[in-house]
């Protein structure tokens, strides 16, 4: 069973649509979702129009849950009172230019998706199986991976929420970051992405796109939005 999966869409329409085209050229069994569809760019509603048009699969995000539920904050790890101040103005343009019907998608989505394929117990989560903006970094402590994986009866964790993807496994165990395909922290501004092969093994292997990443950083620039969202994906470094 093949699976495309991606997370932190970050209301980046242009990301999504290609994003969405090349999963098409791969032959997958299923696309879903793993959270993050809206924040930081100004397309919130086309992005989640796009996904329940095409009828994808999704989690809930910490960014989805923030403005589901009009809260004041995003649960997000800012490293600088600068980083902060941005987030908040991101926030407050999102919960203003996201539509009521949009923001009932978003309070929707569930928390957690299971799926079982090749005799793996599969859980897609947006931050962690314990709380939505927990970050499961690459360099996490090993025994607190197999803690999660066994509290959650579950061989393969997918997540989000870093946007930095990697894959680490443990024997039969594995835990995968799909990354981000609109606010990437990996170096670059191609979108990225996950396939999981999963048979009697699992395999992982992850996918950049790349695309018009100029013609987002320039809505975004004409936008009410802070033009710093604009350089920080032209630089890939979220």
């Amino acid at each position: 069973m093949k699976i495309a999966i991606f997370a932190d869409v970050h209301s980046n329409i242009y990301a999504l649509e290609a994003v969405l085209k090349d999963v098409e050229t791969r032959k997958v069994d299923s696309v879903i979702a793993a959270g993050d569809l809206v924040g930081y760019a100004p397309f919130p509603n086309e992005a989640i129009g796009l996904i329940k048009s095409r009828d994808i699969p999704c989690v809930q995000g910490n960014y989805d849950d923030s403005i589901g539920f009009s809260r004041l904050a995003c649960g997000c790890d800012y490293k600088s009172e600068v980083a902060q101040r941005l987030g908040e103005q991101s926030i407050a343009w999102t919960k203003a230019n996201t539509s009521e019907l949009s923001k009932e998608f978003l309070r929707r989505l569930p928390k957690e998706i299971r799926l079982t394929a090749g005799g793996y117990q599969v859980l897609v989560v947006h931050g962690s199986p314990r709380e939505l903006n927990e970050y499961l970094y690459a360099d996490l402590d090993e025994s607190y991976v197999l803690e999660l994986l066994q509290e959650s009866s579950t061989d393969i964790l997918v997540c989000g929420h870093t946007h930095l993807p990697y894959h680490r496994q443990f024997k039969a165990k594995h835990i995968i970051n799909v990354g981000s395909i609109g606010k990437p922290k990996h170096g670059n501004p191609n979108a990225v992405y996950a396939i999981i092969n999963i048979g009697k093994q699992a395999a992982v292997e992850f996918i950049e796109v790349s695309y018009d990443y100029e013609k987002i950083a320039q809505a975004i620039e004409q936008s009410e939005l802070p033009n710093e969202f604009a350089e920080l994906l032209r630089e890939g470094t979220g």
